[in-house]
């Protein structure tokens, strides 16, 4: 069986492991100065202009005091500042910190709090969410860098072990947790998918996708370390608007099925990629059905192994295959028994992941980090770690891997990974809810919803329950409908015992 381990996981690359993520990027500044590297709207810049930009805001961050490993939040709009701001970020030694202004106020402030940057990027529209923030907040707009310089920021004590970004995920506990990515893993990553995409699909990438998830990583910084452009939208369901001029789109199978039915994929677009949910046979099909995309790639991996860490590619003569493909390059996939001894070829075991994109750990979560993140004992590498990814699956005899679920409570929806753990802990805080259980339900097939179950200590209204949880969650974990149960039932989830009898109200 550790021969098996060999041969499915032989994807050994070369990679630059001393290079940082804007270090990729300044070397393909030098390559193609003028060419197109951002587009928003009617503004559009070069790679030498953004360049210019971001060095400019480097240095200021520099002077405010940021250092390797120093965390600098985020929270902009979607737009070229925010494209600047990444790259300022990363050149002036930091690590970036998103914080999604479509959040409500509680979680970016606990997100800040947990997170203690050095300093805060803001735009005037999103201040007011910062209004308590204790450390220092720069408004993009106020310009206070233009005297700057436009060379490349040189940070002699940044390493590759540095810090690159710092993004949050769902947590079992009613807390979100950091998850600390450094450079080498991304120029891993990077350097993976420079291979696998060539320049020309590249070329003109859609970035649609919230920082907050880590799909954004590939969106962004695949195509400008590459010579390609990004064209910043808000919504990948833009594409219905307007004219677009894309070649690759990367985005999660739910808003790949809203985009065909509004019919609003361009013409031009050649690869598809999709990742963070189940991709079913129906949506393959209509895709090379109704449109002329060459390509379909179904892509899966946790945050805590850098985005992406196995992928499978469907071109259009081949159609939809069933598994989530092989393991990116220099990367290990462990499909483990309970004694973390590996499992027989097609039989179901847990997937531990290994390899250069294993992050760090969690930002002050030792206990959680010490608890997912393991020795390797199947490298030869010295300190190697795997993680332990809570996923099920096994090995098919050509070294592809079926994907066969979680092992807990833990679900996606529209490519977001939650944690029903959160959800529960936030509803139960309020007043009026004694025990409450949350569950994602697929009452109509590829329309996965979350419907939270709760007993109450005194006569309360849904729309009161549903506001509690906008106040403190992102619109994505709140539940759609909301059943009030005279007792929970014994299991941990609700999920087969949720009686007709049991309800006195119904799904609001």
């Amino acid at each position: 069986m550790h021969k098996l381990l060999v041969e499915f996981n032989a994807t050994a690359l070369d990679y630059p492991q001393e290079q940082t993520l804007h270090g990729l990027f300044e070397a393909q500044v030098e390559r193609t100065p003028e060419a197109v590297a951002v587009v928003h709207g009617d503004v559009c810049l070069s790679y030498r202009e953004l360049n210019e930009r971001a060095n400019r805001l480097a240095h200021y961050l520099r002077g405010q005091g940021v250092r390797s490993d120093s965390r600098v939040a985020i929270c902009v709009e979607r737009g070229i500042d925010m494209v600047v701001g990444l790259l300022a970020i990363l050149k002036a030694g930091g690590g970036y910190v998103p914080l999604d202004p479509a959040y409500p106020a509680d979680r970016i402030a606990y997100m800040l709090e947990d997170s203690a940057p050095a300093v805060v990027l803001a735009q005037k529209a999103t201040l007011g969410l910062l209004a308590e923030a204790s450390m220092p907040v720069i408004d993009l707009g106020s310009g206070l860098w233009q005297d700057e310089s436009v060379l490349n920021p040189l940070v002699p004590e940044l390493t590759s072990s540095h810090l690159a970004y710092l993004i949050y995920t769902s947590g079992s506990t009613g807390l979100p947790k950091g998850v600390m990515i450094e450079h080498r893993n991304t120029v891993n990553f990077l350097t993976w998918a420079h291979r696998s995409f060539d320049a020309q699909t590249l070329s003109k990438t859609l970035f649609s996708t919230s920082l907050n998830f880590d799909l954004a990583v590939y969106e962004c910084f695949a195509p400008l370390t590459s010579g390609g452009s990004i064209e910043v939208v808000t919504n990948v369901l833009e594409l219905q608007h307007g004219e677009h001029d894309i070649t690759l789109i990367n985005t999660v199978p739910s808003a790949l099925k809203a985009l065909l039915e509004s019919g609003g994929l361009g013409d031009g677009v050649d690869t598809v990629n999709v990742a963070g949910e189940a991709l079913k046979r129906s949506l393959v099909e209509a895709l090379f059905e109704q449109t002329s995309v060459k390509r379909l790639c179904n892509l899966y991996g946790p945050s805590e192994t850098t985005t992406y860490s196995s992928w499978v590619s469907m071109a259009r003569e081949d159609g939809f295959v069933a598994h989530i493909g092989k393991p990116v390059a220099n990367t290990q996939f462990y499909l483990l028994d309970e004694h973390k001894q590996p499992v027989p070829l097609g039989v179901p075991g847990e997937i531990y992941i290994g390899g250069a994109g294993v992050a760090r750990g969690y930002l002050n979560r030792d206990d959680l980090t010490v608890e997912r993140f393991l020795k390797d004992p199947f490298s030869a590498v010295a300190n190697a770690r795997m993680y332990k990814t809570g996923d099920l699956g096994r090995w098919l005899a050509d070294g592809n891997i079926e994907f066969l679920g979680r092992n807990d409570d833990q679900v996606k929806i529209r490519g977001f990974r939650i944690e029903l753990g959160e959800i529960e802990a936030k509803l139960a805080q309020h007043e009026a809810v004694k025990e409450a259980v949350v569950q994602a339900r697929e009452d109509v097939p590829g329309d996965k919803r979350l419907v939270a179950y709760f007993t109450q200590s005194q006569a309360v209204d849904i729309e009161a329950l549903r506001s509690h949880l906008q106040a403190q969650l992102p619109a994505y974990m709140v539940p759609v409908a909301y059943v009030h149960l005279d007792t929970l039932p014994l299991t941990p989830t609700a999920s087969s015992t949720v009686r007709p009898w049991q309800r006195r109200n119904t799904m609001h």
